[in-house]
């Protein structure tokens, strides 16, 4: 079943929420956008049966030139209210515990570029590239750029990224980690699907426990990770040590058969 609003098609796979954002010539967003893309990811969080999203672009320019500029100068201010996923419907949804996957098709230029950082796994065409073009415009990439970058990337590199808005190549953010894979355009869509079969594939909720001790651990020492894990703060955790399925993967190893997962 596909459904569209606002130049965001939602289709669901089985497990799998591909989400697509086709807005001609170049996928920019605005507050409604924003809005409708915070629906697909609370769609993905909040549904069971899904287990991983994908995001990508309509068009093979652009995967999203971030900001749309037009609106900004019809008067949408910088400081807009994007929705309860921020910009993007992604940036600031903190409370998504699903894995989501970027499928970048092109160009991936300010916002554009903080929605995929935003996601967990990255998947590019060969032909994309990366760019912050912010402080040429007067502003800075605060949808995420600026606090998710330098996280990933060596610091000088993303202050040279940050404070250039030079266009980084989807072969060289590969090289830096930024990006996981980089496949041909044509392969791009199967590649993603690929992924999200292999996490699809495994415990749901050992899945969205990975992901939620990630996040609110990033910010701490080991030992107060463990601290914090060991004391019921991730409660995605504390519901997969409970759960039948922290017992069948080991029951389904030991007897010789693919294990059945029974809690989403």
């Amino acid at each position: 079943m596909t459904t569209s609003n606002e130049g965001v098609q939602v289709e669901r796979q089985g497990a799998v929420l591909h989400i697509t954002l086709d807005r001609p010539k170049a996928n920019a967003i605005n507050t409604h956008v924003s809005r409708a893309l915070a629906r697909a990811f609370i769609e993905l969080r909040d549904t069971p049966a899904l287990r991983v999203g994908i995001i990508t672009g309509g068009g093979g320019k652009f995967f999203s030139a971030g900001w749309d500029l037009k609106a900004a100068a019809e008067g949408e201010s910088v400081t807009a209210d994007h929705g309860p996923g921020g910009f993007g419907g992604i940036t600031e949804l903190f409370t998504l515990d699903k894995p989501v996957i970027a499928a970048v098709n092109g160009l991936a230029v300010g916002g554009g570029f903080e929605v995929a950082l935003a996601c967990d796994l990255i998947i590019a065409a060969e032909h994309a590239a990366f760019f912050l073009p912010e402080p040429g415009l007067g502003i800075i990439p605060d949808s995420g750029g600026v606090l998710r970058l330098p996280r990933v990337l060596p610091r000088h590199i993303a202050h040279e990224m940050l404070l250039t808005g030079r266009r980084m190549p989807a072969r060289e953010a590969h090289g830096w980690g930024l990006v996981n894979q980089v496949v041909p355009a044509a392969d791009l869509r199967q590649a993603a699907l690929d992924m999200a079969a292999r996490i699809a594939g495994n415990a749901p909720l050992a899945v969205q426990a990975i992901k939620q001790i990630v996040r609110g651990s990033e910010t701490l020492g080991v030992a107060q990770a463990y601290e914090a894990m060991r004391a019921g703060r991730y409660a995605a955790y504390d519901r997969m040590l409970a759960s039948a399925d922290a017992h069948e993967g080991v029951a389904a190893y030991a007897e010789g058969r693919a294990p059945v997962w029974r809690t989403m």
